[in-house]
């Protein structure tokens, strides 16, 4: 079996990079992680993919003077590469419509709400104040709008009484560690296709569902 070629694009300590580097050393696993690329020359992800004989490199992008000179950038990298799937893990810059579209159908993230609620930044303090009982992660296609595409699969966790949100982070990351190499195995296998905007597992119209 010819397994997908898989880049991580990351900007933190890597913790999502693992679990899918882990998952893709099964022997069933459809992907091989080939490429590590962060915009943060000190994210602990690198020295991740690193210490896995995985290539990594860094593209700081504050030695850019204009987003879309790191898109170009950032693209020409991928390019050279030429993945078959680019999984966000981690990667905390929004890009621009131009590099979404180059890629669009593969390339991936995931994102620690039950979208389309509470997307963007601060969504455990949000949901508390929010008065939710079911918080989670979801994985979903990378569009020009941010956390805006199509659903790939979620993972719910409950509210309990009490709950910080360090507490509601901490149990949403254990879920995210669950549903990642889920969603991109299944994206690479071909289960999992975008097809006119929506997602298609198997066939149908659908998504992954994982249980906290």
């Amino acid at each position: 079996m010819t397994k997908a070629r898989v880049l991580v694009l990351i900007s933190g300590g890597g913790s999502n990079l693992q679990t899918l580097i882990d998952a893709s050393r099964a022997a069933e696993s459809a992907y091989d992680i080939v490429h590590v690329i962060s915009n943060r020359p000190d994210a602990y992800g690198l020295q991740r993919a690193e210490q896995a004989g995985i290539t990594a490199r860094c593209l700081d992008h504050k030695a850019f003077k204009e987003r879309s000179l790191f898109d170009a950038a950032l693209a020409q990298m991928i390019d050279e590469v030429c993945p078959d799937l680019i999984v966000y893990a981690g990667f905390m810059r929004i890009m621009g419509a131009d590099f979404v579209s180059r890629y669009e159908g593969r390339m991936i993230n995931i994102h620690p709400s039950l979208l389309p609620n509470f997307p963007g930044l601060h969504t455990h303090t949000r949901a508390l104040e929010a008065g939710v009982t079911i918080h989670g992660c979801t994985v979903h296609w990378v569009t020009a709008g941010v956390d805006e595409g199509a659903i790939i699969g979620q993972a719910g966790v409950l509210i309990k009484p009490g709950d910080t949100p360090d507490d509601l982070a901490a149990r949403v990351l254990v879920q995210e560690h669950r549903l990642y190499p889920v969603c991109v195995q299944a994206v690479a296998s071909g289960s999992a296709k975008l097809v006119d905007g929506r997602t298609m597992l198997d066939g149908k119209p659908g998504g992954i569902a994982l249980l906290g």
